[in-house]
């Protein structure tokens, strides 16, 4: 029994073995490998798709420089952890074969020296120039970035960009409505867009639709759109008084999605531009693309025009006044927390973010002397001496040292804190270590480097409650949207700094003109769409 058991069953494994494909059993056998012609299709190789891009926002009215640590640039693999639409099991992700060469981004600041940019740019076509060759390149930059010596760093970065990638190469750059788009830039890159939405809750969305108008062009074949509709609108506002929360900004973007649907329409987009920074590109710009050259011209047209037409009625996003007015309401005021911008230095905007004036100003008031004044936190200065004393003296300690206007002392010097050290916490990204200090009734946030705070955990983590505090002086212009849910009231104080809100102020030598509001009674300016060749009809 046990020897015809055996015989039976490799009979059996036998039969079943030469039934199974060779792919199964590793045999070659001619009848299993034969497929008839009309099921022998070529696989489409993936695109080749590279990523790289540089953003900030610099101020040129800021006597700060930005270098190259700042930009905490991130290269191959590590680069996918920026963007949720390129997580491992993603659509897009599995839509190609990815290069990520260099993406950095740096929180904005002060002009960027030329060393930190031509660094950084030689890292990445450098690593560009090792996968060529590219079917498409995606170009995610922000658009206000200013290095010294040199006028349109965009556009310069996109012009060498090419010249390692090629000008067959499809580019979709991706930007913030707050950036610039020279002529250069419009030229050398095939599908552009911008955020829709100030505060911008919709950026990684529009980065998203950066992405898919790319693959999407490439997977049907249809390649660079026949046709790019650029118009510069000689308007430069401040941020504050465009947020789409409010009119006419609200009415204005809201017509940006219905113009990029329509037929023959790819992307449609409307940049505010940067206020601060004195170049000939700053200003505000339209632009559309697509094949269908009527519906892209005039879509770009309309979109300029209403944009035109409601120049005169943008105001700021909140209540505006100087901060001695700020104060007084804040600590009349019922309504807790009681929200102040310190607009003037705006690290979300490019201040030095050290400036002291307003801190100086506040601990001047005899509301705040004793510790049962008006509760007021006041967020933030970077004072990395004061730091090092406020660790020594450790929690609960005494501390007595000087923070801020290490960068920015126009206005006021570094002002001197005495008082109690309340909580130390170490590691944030941008910050690195945190201090709370009380100082009478003001609890003052100081930082080793500058800091925007705009999340409520930003506070917590602090040990501050923002939502208790009668008071909280944010230096920020427009509240994020955490802090702007939070807010019982709110004023933003017209402070002095590298950002000023009083563009008449700030003194502009380069920006082209006419140019509104700063010509207040200039003529209608010219709003017909310049037709931008593709980068390889150049």
């Amino acid at each position: 029994m046990k020897t015809s058991f055996s015989w039976l069953t490799c009979s059996i494994l036998l039969s079943i073995q030469t039934a199974l494909p060779s792919y199964a059993t590793g045999m070659e056998i001619d009848s299993v490998q034969e497929t008839p012609k009309s099921s022998q299709q070529a696989v489409k190789p993936l695109p080749r798709v590279a990523i790289a891009g540089l953003g900030i926002e610099s101020s040129t009215f800021s006597p700060a420089r930005t270098h190259e640590e700042a930009f905490h640039a991130k290269r191959g693999e590590q680069i996918f952890t920026s963007y949720p639409f390129f997580a491992t099991d993603s659509v897009n992700r599995k839509r190609a074969n990815w290069f990520p060469a260099l993406v950095g981004k740096s929180l904005p600041g002060g002009t960027v020296t030329r060393e930190a940019y031509e660094s950084l740019v030689k890292q990445t076509l450098d690593l560009l120039q090792k996968n060529l060759p590219y079917d498409c390149l995606f170009f995610d930059i922000h658009g206000a970035m200013s290095v010294v010596g040199l006028d349109d760093p965009e556009g310069d970065l996109i012009k060498r960009v090419r010249e390692v990638v090629g000008t067959k190469t499809l580019i979709s750059t991706s930007m913030d409505l707050h950036g610039n788009v020279s002529k250069r830039l419009a030229s050398h890159t095939d599908l552009i867009t911008c955020y829709r939405m100030a505060p911008h809750e919709d950026a990684m969305q529009s980065k998203k639709r950066a992405v898919d108008n790319l693959l999407s062009r490439l997977e049907t074949g249809k390649g660079k759109p026949a046709y790019k509709a650029w118009i510069p609108v000689p308007i430069l506002l401040p941020g504050e008084k465009t947020s789409t929360r409010i009119e006419p900004g609200k009415s204005l973007y809201a017509k940006v999605a219905p113009a990029a649907a329509r037929k023959g329409v790819i992307d449609a987009a409307i940049w505010i531009g940067y206020a601060w920074a004195d170049e000939p590109r700053n200003h505000a710009v339209v632009m559309v693309t697509g094949d269908d050259k009527k519906a892209v011209t005039s879509a770009a047209e309309e979109l300029a025009d209403s944009f035109w037409k409601v120049r005169s009625k943008f105001e700021f996003v909140a209540p505006t006044a100087d901060l001695k007015t700020a104060l007084d309401q804040a600590i009349k005021s019922q309504k807790h927390p009681f929200f102040i911008s310190d607009s003037g230095d705006n690290p979300t905007a490019g201040g030095a973010g050290d400036v002291t004036w307003t801190l100086t100003e506040i601990l001047k008031r005899p509301e705040f002397k004793g510790e049962n004044g008006p509760s007021l936190i006041y967020a933030s200065i970077p004072g990395p001496e004061f730091v090092k004393a406020a660790i020594a003296a450790g929690v609960g300690g005494k501390v007595d040292a000087l923070a801020g206007a290490a960068v920015d002392d126009r206005f006021a010097p570094p002002i001197r804190l005495a008082g109690t050290v309340e909580s130390i916490e170490h590691g944030d990204r941008n910050a690195e270590t945190e201090v709370v200090v009380k100082v009478g009734s003001v609890r003052v946030i100081v930082t080793k480097k500058r800091k925007p705070y705009h999340k409520e955990a930003d506070f917590t983590r602090l040990g501050l409650n923002p939502r208790k505090s009668d008071i909280v002086v944010v230096k920020i212009g427009y509240l994020e949207p955490e802090l702007y849910n939070m807010r019982a009231d709110w004023l933003l104080a017209l402070t002095p700094g590298g950002v000023d809100q009083d563009l008449e102020r700030l003194g502009y030598k380069r920006i082209n003109h006419p140019m509104f509001p700063l010509d207040k009674n200039m003529q209608d300016p010219n709003l017909k769409a310049v037709l931008i060749p593709a980068a390889d009809k150049l």
